[in-house]
């Protein structure tokens, strides 16, 4: 089902050499799931010492649901990736055995590490050396994103929620606070950096960008946090409905959007379902074209969403909520989404590269255009089967501004395009 998101006479870009910087990306972030995964199995302990076997058996019941989530896919495209030569992977029997036993992930972790730790020490490392460690981290990013959102972001919202109920924090549940937030804002960072690499190196990675790629974000998702935090200390019987609705919601409206990541028809439906989750949290463009007016109806929607879910908590608390400390950060909260969509015009006005492909030649990388108006170019190849098809089409989706566009270049060139 999966293309490669161009037609007839296009080329896809060759991503960048993998980087000893690339090499750190990827041990910090291996080191900051099992400290997450350490950490869980912590709270998750705390909690059942202390009989509280339903707030045990939730942290529990989400790590089984993101493990398992993320298993299917990394299987899944090891499958898909089987015809592949060269590319390091296990046997089939291997595979199935290590997602089994819930290791594929961290076994995809683990080869990123080695082979980028090859292409780092090697004086002349070959292209086949360095295809291979970008190809490997990309799949790694995505699935850190699909871990972090399926299991980090609902533990904040349970963390929060014992929190409010107890009027406490233990050590265990502020390590637990700290170890979310760092796989969430590392994913993001992380997921930022793949896309960008399909861009040319200039614009592999501008610091300022990734800084405010994270900061819109993460002040996006904080008050959405918050607020479902706080339906649940009213209601706590009627999150899961919540949840249940606003994700068939997303769900719908994701497959409108026509998706198309994965090789089978079934599995795509797979990947939608766990989009709609990344999207009760925060945004996550999943398709291509011009993606304001799609932001602006879910920005909107996800506010007045928020807001309703925040009442009751000051209907049912007045007056003491006068008095409590949660009002003064409900007010910083409003204020951080306020700030947090502000950031997110000046990204896509001011450090958003829009997307044109140049006239294909007869050698790889075309270097002697000059694209205009500050348009940012892919770099041009041959097709090569080492190359992330999966995170190429997430790129297109994230940096292009018309399906129509940038799907067929049967002359090798489209006009520009501007998000």
């Amino acid at each position: 089902m999966a293309r490669s998101g161009c037609g007839p006479g296009c080329s896809l870009p060759q991503p960048p050499a993998f980087r000893c910087l690339d090499l750190f990306f990827a041990l910090v972030g291996t080191l900051a799931f099992l400290l997450d995964l350490g950490a869980d199995l912590w709270v998750a302990a705390n909690y059942l010492r202390a009989g509280h076997f339903h707030w045990g058996g939730l942290v529990l019941g989400l790590l089984l649901l993101s493990s398992l989530t993320t298993q299917f896919f990394s299987w899944a495209w090891f499958r898909s990736d089987s015809e592949k030569e060269g590319l390091p992977q296990p046997s089939p029997w291997t595979s199935k055995l290590l997602h089994a036993l819930q290791l594929g992930y961290l076994y995809r972790c683990l080869c990123v590490l080695k082979v980028g730790f090859q292409a780092c020490k090697m004086e002349e490392a070959t292209a086949d050396h360095q295809a291979f460690a970008i190809f490997l981290s990309h799949d790694v990013s995505l699935l850190r994103l699909f871990e972090s959102f399926l299991e980090s972001a609902p533990q904040l919202i349970l963390v929060i929620y014992v929190i409010l109920r107890t009027n406490q924090a233990e050590i265990f549940q502020v390590l637990g606070i700290c170890t979310s937030f760092l796989c969430i804002t590392w994913a993001l960072l992380d997921y930022h950096q793949t896309l960008r690499s399909f861009l040319r190196d200039k614009h592999k990675l501008a610091f300022l960008s990734s800084v405010l790629y994270f900061l819109w974000n993460f002040l996006l998702m904080c008050p959405r946090i918050l607020s479902l935090a706080l339906f649940a200390v009213v209601f706590p019987g009627y999150i899961f409905l919540h949840f249940l609705g606003i994700w068939l919601v997303m769900f719908l409206w994701v497959s409108l959007q026509g998706t198309d990541l994965m090789e089978h028809a079934t599995f795509e439906w797979f990947y939608r379902a766990t989009v709609a989750v990344i999207l009760y949290f925060c945004w996550f463009n999943v398709a291509e074209g011009k993606t304001r007016h799609r932001s602006t109806i879910y920005h909107t929607f996800l506010l007045l969403d928020s807001t309703i879910l925040v009442v009751p908590w000051f209907w049912y608390s007045i007056p003491s909520s006068w008095d409590s400390h949660v009002g003064p950060v409900l007010l910083a909260a409003l204020l951080c989404y306020a700030f947090g969509i502000f950031l997110k015009g000046i990204y896509y006005q001011c450090f958003h590269p829009t997307v044109k492909t140049v006239p294909l030649g007869d050698y790889d990388e075309v270097d002697h255009s000059e694209p205009g108006n500050g348009d940012v170019v892919f770099r041009q190849m041959v097709i090569e089967p080492v190359i992330n098809h999966r995170t190429y089409r997430l790129s297109q989706n994230f940096f292009a501004g018309s399906s129509a566009e940038t799907q067929y270049q049967r002359n090798g060139t489209v006009r520009d395009i501007y998000l």
